[in-house]
């Protein structure tokens, strides 16, 4: 029978037969490495969001990166669960009784340090994925019935995987990602035949690749065990906090969370290479994953003052350069699909009871 190395107690969902593909022998997408690892370092970074077509190993990375953590859980959220198998509920019944509220917890306390996947997350309801984002960047889940509140802990890796061709996240719910992740399907022969080639050998013989990595595997798991205990002991100078909102402002993002994210990030990038100071390199490096999906198209400052005042004129006129900015703003902003209202003409026709307006 097929066993788990010593370091895979993150199989709540896999089969007793199953062996977790190793994080240390994922080929590509380093980019998609490097932030799962920095979320792990601080999961106050509030998640990834991993965005790709179907087939570029996103649950195989969100499952080898619980491996990386001893003693952690790995727990998936299917899409048809309800807010209250996700965040738990509260039995009132024994209150009269013994004055004693019930706490029924949900995926969030299963998940409590370790690693929360989501695949599909953009078909999830929105108020299952409000629930958990909050959960995921405050550490905190709360619970409420009937003006009853009770909170506990949360704080776990949030892994979220989409495939855009069946539908986007809101911007709102977007925002809410710590950092973001594009993935495009292999185009180099060389590297899509080694990915292929990894694959293979560990269908034919797990344990034999999880024994020629076992190596790289113990480090890769030291170095993580190093960044999360020294994490608290970092901060940020002026100069690297200066630089970052900088970055910030030039994404033109909206708020001040892709700021917080990009310094959280940016420390976690440092103390995973061994040093405890935050450089303005380590805030260049992780700046695409914290600002990319938050950045909008800033205005020139002179075009806005020059904008004429919003019409609802047609395609063609003085009008239609500030309509279509603003309307291109509007829907940036999260009011998306909304259209300008439209004049309706009317003509008189003559009835047997006499003249009737009927819309042109």
């Amino acid at each position: 029978m097929k066993t788990f190395n010593a370091h895979n107690t993150s199989h709540e969902l896999q089969d007793a037969n199953d062996v977790m593909y190793p994080f240390s022998a994922l080929i590509g997408h380093a980019g998609l490495r490097q932030a799962l690892l920095l979320a792990a370092v601080d999961p106050g970074i509030g998640g990834v969001l991993i965005s790709g077509p179907r087939g570029t190993a996103k649950s195989t990375a969100a499952r080898a990166l619980a491996a990386l953590l001893p003693g952690a859980p790995f727990v998936s959220l299917p899409l048809a669960a309800t807010v209250e198998q996700l965040v738990g509920t509260l039995n009132l019944e024994h209150v009269l009784r013994d004055g004693l509220v019930r706490l029924a917890p949900g995926m969030l306390a299963r998940a409590h340090g370790g690693v929360l996947y989501v695949d599909e997350v953009n078909l999830l309801p929105d108020a299952l994925v409000d629930a958990l984002l909050d959960a995921a960047a405050s550490g905190i889940n709360t619970i409420e019935r009937e003006g009853v509140s009770r909170q506990h802990a949360a704080r776990f890796v949030l892994i979220g995987t989409m495939n855009p061709e069946e539908g986007e996240l809101r911007p709102q719910l977007l925002d809410r990602f710590g950092l973001s992740v594009v993935l495009e399907n292999p185009t180099d022969h060389a590297l899509r035949q080694s990915i292929v080639r990894a694959r293979l050998d560990f269908d034919l013989d797990p344990q034999a690749l999880m024994q020629r990595t076992a190596s790289a595997q113990a480090e890769l798991v030291s170095r993580m065990a190093a960044a999360r205990e020294a994490l608290p002991a970092v901060d940020w100078s002026d100069a690297v906090l200066a630089h970052a909102t900088a970055l910030a402002v030039q994404a033109a993002v909206d708020g001040v969370r892709g700021d917080l994210v990009l310094l959280k990030a940016a420390r976690a990038h440092a103390v995973l290479a061994g040093r405890l100071e935050v450089t303005p390199a380590d805030v260049d490096t992780v700046a695409e994953w914290a600002l990319g999906h938050r950045r909008m198209a800033p205005a020139p400052q002179a075009q806005q003052a020059a904008a004429p005042p919003r019409t609802t004129s047609g395609p063609s006129g003085a009008g239609s350069a500030g309509s279509q900015a603003d309307h291109s703003l509007t829907s940036a902003a999260g009011d998306w699909g909304a259209l300008p209202a439209q004049a309706e003409g009317w003509e008189a026709v003559r009835t047997t009871g006499g003249p009737v307006a009927k819309k042109a």
